[in-house]
């Protein structure tokens, strides 16, 4: 069997100049597609939602849309959690709690359901890049806001080259893998 880091390397590939000129996109779809990969990657973003017997510590796995949702919805099964999509803003149906932040290049506003988690859950967010920070940074203080504690955030990939990581200071942040 292929190392996950082995697994990464060959399943996340460059597209030079997507979405805008100078941006290196980092395209997880190859990944996905690899039956073995993906369950490989599930089972590391997993391992961040357990103890160090390997029981699982969290009620709730967030994913933050879209890519997010991908990765965090087997990870709740695998860890017998609830899934939780965080959106963008006007794409969930009940009432909700919106949350803004900036990006690199303008502003954009992610909502869950007010009614998502119960007071105390424990919550694991998942996403596939880290990047600026600013998504999660918004994505957590939905949650807490909510009344649920987050236990911790597991990504893909970070990017070290971008503040993300500082900007969550103090935050357990999980990464599979740096570029």
């Amino acid at each position: 069997m292929r190392s996950l880091e082995q697994v990464l390397a060959d399943g996340i590939r460059d597209i030079p100049d997507y979405p805008q000129a100078g941006v290196v996109f980092k395209d997880i779809t190859p990944l996905l597609a690899d039956h073995t990969g993906f369950g490989q990657v599930v089972e590391a973003l997993a391992a961040v939602g357990k103890d160090d017997d390997g029981r699982p510590v969290v009620d709730k796995v967030v994913g933050i849309e879209a890519r997010g949702f991908i990765l965090a919805a087997p990870v709740a099964l695998a860890l017998g959690a609830g899934f939780v999509p965080v959106r963008k803003k006007g794409k969930l149906p009940a009432a909700t709690y919106e949350e803004s932040y900036a990006l690199e290049y303008g502003e954009a506003t992610i909502e869950v359901h007010q009614d998502a988690f119960a007071p105390g859950d424990r919550v694991l967010v998942i996403d596939d890049v880290l990047a600026t920070g600013g998504t999660v940074e918004a994505c957590l203080r939905l949650i807490r806001r909510c009344g649920a504690e987050v236990l911790g955030t597991a990504v893909l990939l970070e990017l070290s080259f971008l503040p993300g990581r500082k900007r969550l200071d103090g935050e357990a942040v999980a990464a599979l893998v740096t570029v």
